[in-house]
């Protein structure tokens, strides 16, 4: 299951998202989190310390060895060179799973050690000076659209993407594949600003949109939430005194995270399952293959010198079922 949390800066998607992550692995549940934001927050939110969280792999430094794993043996793709962030999965390529080892993980996840569990943590890496002038934060979260289009997942797994604030999702087919976004929302005009241009860009590719209240402090910011998202507004949060101190860099057990904060991100996973019974493969792999020659029209071909949409294999619907080829 893939799960997205955005939202404006500052509204809490990082401190959410690594909520809902904890609560995942305290139950055991395998998890693959992945750190898309421009300002990378998760690690630490997770518990590394700083050092802890700058080591870890830029998956955008690593893009060419993500090519090369998962275009196989493919025989639309003459090249790992000739593949752009939106080439879709065809006969012959490796798809990645959420359990299993590989060098895609080898290489750019980390094992991050939780209070009940361990996840596999992966991010995208931060836009350094260098970046200035020169490219955009877009091009290092192409990295994460390759390894989502090529990746498989089931009812019983998840992963979970904290993604750049703002409506800078839209700037690429990311944002169509995720069984469920969560947009986290203070109950403030700039905070449901951002829900308003979710649901208008996510309307015509039937993006599963649901919003999470967070910093609620009484009945009044409530009501205004309702009033504003409607039924798109899922569950809220109130303030955490376990948050407080996980800022601190002084986190309590997560099992003592406060009854109330801990039945809403139950209500979450609920809402995640209930997306997932929906999924559909094919509109899925469809969608994939929109936002490809899409791209590949504007800039792909002119920048590969080939015809990007011969790499489309039409017999192909990416699924649950669908073979891995070995290596070798």
């Amino acid at each position: 299951m893939k799960i997205a949390f955005v939202g404006k800066g500052g509204s809490g998607k990082t401190t959410l998202s690594s909520l809902f992550i904890r609560s995942l692995a305290a139950d055991g549940t395998p998890v693959v989190a992945i750190d898309a934001d421009i300002n990378q927050h998760l690690g630490a939110a997770l518990g590394l310390t700083e050092a802890e969280a700058a080591a870890l792999p830029a998956m955008g430094a690593h893009l060419p060895l993500i090519k090369d794993y998962v275009r196989g043996s493919n025989p639309r793709i003459a090249s790992a060179e000739a593949m752009i962030k939106t080439t879709p999965p065809g006969r012959g390529s490796r798809l990645l799973r959420v359990v299993e080892d590989n060098p895609v993980y080898d290489a750019c996840a980390r094992r991050v050690a939780l209070d009940d569990g361990e996840i596999r943590l992966m991010a995208t890496g931060p836009f350094t000076e260098a970046d200035l002038g020169v490219a955009c934060y877009h091009s290092k979260v192409g990295a994460v659209e390759l390894c989502l289009n090529h990746l498989v997942d089931g009812p019983d797994e998840y992963v979970v993407v904290d993604m750049t604030a703002g409506s800078d999702s839209f700037a690429s087919g990311l944002f169509t594949r995720f069984d469920m976004t969560f947009l986290v929302a203070e109950p403030t005009r700039k905070g449901v600003s951002v829900y308003r241009q979710y649901k208008q860009y996510a309307r015509d590719f039937g993006v599963a949109l649901k919003v999470v209240g967070n910093k609620v402090q009484d009945e009044t910011d409530l009501e205004f939430l309702r009033e504003e998202v409607g039924d798109d507004l899922l569950v809220t949060l109130t303030h955490s005194n376990w948050v407080r101190a996980m800022e601190k860099g002084r986190p309590a057990p997560f099992g003592q995270l406060e009854p109330a904060n801990r039945a809403a991100l139950d209500t979450v996973k609920a809402a995640a399952l209930r997306s997932y019974e929906h999924r559909d493969w094919p509109r899925y792999t469809r969608q994939m293959v929109h936002f490809h020659l899409k791209n590949a029209e504007s800039w792909g071909n002119a920048k590969t010198g080939a015809d990007l949409a011969s790499q489309v294999d039409p017999a192909f619907v990416l699924s649950e079922t669908a073979a891995v080829p070995q290596p070798g």
